[in-house]
């Protein structure tokens, strides 16, 4: 009985290790991706302060999941430019003929990342991704709901952008 124990114990054991189950992650942007800057993106939307908020999500991204370094532009191999082209606003759910209830903030951005030689190594146009969010009678929570799906929209944004850098190259 104590060697059946034992032996079972092994069995799960080696399932267990044996399942093939590691975290996605680490690793470069590309095998000569090791450093990296990432210029600000131009902001051609009418949302202010949009370049610097995606920028930012981009850089912790890159961080959080690579092991590329993001340094300043004298120490980087590679640049990462983009640009916002624009935030827009759709009608998703009405309670009335007059009354939004749900709207969807969808971003469009491009991205390109650039060697040395200022050539293009990778690139992506019109990236588009979205984030519903309610829609308040009340200004101020109107407004902080748009921003906060904005915030989610960048966010999103960056881990998808990774994910296809990760994948794509």
């Amino acid at each position: 009985m104590k060697q059946f124990k034992i032996l079972f114990l092994v069995l799960i054991l080696a399932l267990i290790s044996a399942c093939g189950y590691h975290l996605q992650g680490g690793g470069y942007l590309n095998d000569d991706i090791t450093r990296v800057y990432v210029k600000v993106f131009e902001n051609k939307s009418s949302e202010t302060g949009a370049g610097v908020l995606f920028t930012n999500a981009l850089v912790e991204e890159i961080i959080r999941v690579t092991d590329t370094k993001v340094v300043k532009e004298s120490l980087a191999d590679f640049v990462i430019e983009a640009q916002v082209n624009s935030i827009t606003f759709s009608i998703l759910s009405r309670s009335t003929t007059d009354a939004v209830t749900e709207r969807r903030a969808t971003a469009s951005v491009d991205l390109k990342i650039k060697d040395k030689n200022n050539d293009t190594v990778w690139s992506v146009k019109d990236f588009k991704s979205n984030e519903d969010y309610t829609v308040s009678d009340d200004n101020v929570l109107d407004e902080s709901n748009k921003r906060e799906a904005i915030d989610k929209v960048a966010v999103r944004s960056a881990e998808q952008l990774v994910s296809r850098m990760l994948s794509n190259f």
